[in-house]
């Protein structure tokens, strides 16, 4: 055990300044990996292909945890498959998909106050016990205003649920419950796995997930978690989010189509690893990385063809290092430093050795727009470029009272405004 947390101390403190993708086997006792349940098919443990087969998988695992194995097949989603520690889900590849259900959602009749488990519906017809709920009013309507927990029963128009409402909701403010979810959750754990296989959030036909309750996969408060191989695809959301987190890492997912953010990492997460991603055609930014992101590396991605920003960064998002990314042809700029204070900027990050070329395609953009002041900012050997598109107007746009930036070593051509600009 000594030696367990001697490791994981380790990891937590170099790793992420390193660039390697440790692998979670180094961190599962040898009697969670030997544990394993597959799921779907006559020949599975578990026949079903629903997130009812998935979580009794889950749930029948011992303390210790284990393996859960997916097998090829369609698995409806009513309910985010919920993943607690020391637990591997691991699907077949392409051919296992977790397909989030038909949307449904209904308007409150009676105020539903804070602290309260059950919720007065108009129509209660489309909802099923164990079924994933969000409720608002148009006055709590984002983010952590949102309250978010699944069905434990209902009585004719009434839904209990399992968690307690965060906000008073007020019917006559247009509340709201819809059964919007997550793909896969993870909160409140540590030491978790999660590869091979494909989220299809049904987009068109479900209903919009808010960002900090939930994702295509969505970690909240929790550690030591590595996302590998994963295909999130037109999820009403975002696609990959985590909140209040530690030692997340997330590589070698494709992410498209995202009504919202294709990642989003932020809410104090340190020791992010984002490693070769692959996240584009999202209806906002490629990557927004949200407050308090800090010793983290950004490395070996694509950002591309995003509706506004290749990646938008900004309250106290310190000490990250950008290397090897190509963020091309995004709505917008290819990378957006938002509007900070001098206080709140995000410092000492680090940009090389990237391929940023040809953003602004939905009217124009710079390379980089840095909006913020940030100290020891550098930009730094990338190549930044603009083919003959004219939408790339700027390299680097700087904010009028910008500090000092370290711009060196780059190759900056073919911008209409100049190379470098500064606000005038």
């Amino acid at each position: 055990m000594k030696k367990l947390i001697f490791i994981l101390f380790v990891l937590s403190n170099v790793a992420y300044a390193q660039y390697e993708d440790f692998k979670i086997d180094a961190l599962l006792t040898p009697k969670h990996k030997g544990v394993v349940i597959t799921v779907g098919g006559e020949q599975a443990d578990i026949h079903g292909f629903s997130n009812e087969s998935i979580q009794l998988a889950v749930n029948a695992l011992p303390v210790e945890g284990g393996t859960v194995k997916l097998n090829a097949g369609i698995f409806e989603l009513k309910d985010a498959v919920r993943l607690r520690s020391n637990v591997k889900l691991i699907g077949s590849g392409p051919a296992t998909i977790l397909k989030r259900a038909e949307g449904f959602k209904s308007r409150l009749i009676d105020d539903a106050d804070i602290g309260e488990l059950k919720l007065m519906v108009e129509d209660a017809s489309g909802f099923e016990a164990g079924m994933s709920v969000q409720i608002w009013d148009e006055h709590w309507s984002s983010c952590w205003n949102v309250s978010a927990g699944a069905i434990t029963d209902i009585a004719e128009n009434i839904l209990y649920i399992d968690s307690y409402l965060v906000r008073d909701y007020r019917a006559d403010k247009n509340g709201w419950v819809s059964n919007a979810g997550s793909g896969v959750l993870i909160k409140d754990a540590e030491n978790v796995f999660v590869s091979d296989f494909v989220i299809d959030g049904n987009k068109e036909h479900h209903e919009s997930v808010d960002g900090c309750n939930g994702g295509g996969v969505a970690i909240f408060k929790s550690r030591n978690v590595t996302i590998d191989k994963i295909h999130v695809k037109d999820f009403n959301g975002e696609g990959i989010t985590w909140q209040i987190t530690e030692n997340i890492t997330v590589q070698n997912c494709e992410i498209e189509g995202s009504a919202n953010m294709g990642m989003h990492p932020g809410t104090g997460s340190p020791k992010s690893r984002i490693l070769n991603n692959n996240s584009h055609h999202n209806s906002v930014d490629g990557m927004f990385i949200c407050w308090r992101v800090h010793h983290s590396v950004v490395k070996g991605n694509q950002f591309h063809h995003n509706g506004r920003y290749g990646i938008c960064t900004g309250h106290k998002d310190t000490d990250v290092i950008f290397e090897d990314n190509h963020i091309f042809e995004n709505g917008s700029d290819g990378v957006n430093l938002r509007n900070e204070n001098s206080r709140n900027s995000p410092h000492h990050n680090t940009f090389t050795n990237n391929l940023i070329e040809n953003n602004g395609q939905k009217g124009e953009g710079y390379g980089f727009a840095i909006y913020s002041a940030p100290q020891y900012l550098v930009i730094k050997d990338n190549t930044i470029r603009d083919t003959g598109k004219g939408t790339q107007k700027a390299g680097v746009f700087l904010r009028n009272d910008a500090p000092e930036v370290t711009i060196e070593g780059n190759k900056i051509s073919g911008h209409v405004k100049g190379n470098v600009i500064e606000e005038k």
